[in-house]
């Protein structure tokens, strides 16, 4: 039995962050699959600097 996976950012902010960090392109051609793991790393990272930041201004 497959595992559904659920996705903690939307498909919009993952979008945005590609744009940022440079690899909106290999999304587009090749899917999430086909980006590398430093990069995705890098995208983890990024969005939990964000929400951080989110988190201090409350």
């Amino acid at each position: 039995m497959a595992r559904r996976r659920r996705s903690v950012m939307s498909e919009e902010l993952k979008m945005e962050l590609a744009k940022e960090l440079g690899f909106y392109d290999t999304v587009q051609q090749e899917g999430w699959g086909g980006i590398k793991a430093k990069d995705a790393g890098n995208m983890v990272k990024r969005a939990i600097e964000l929400a951080e930041r989110a988190a201090a201004r409350q």
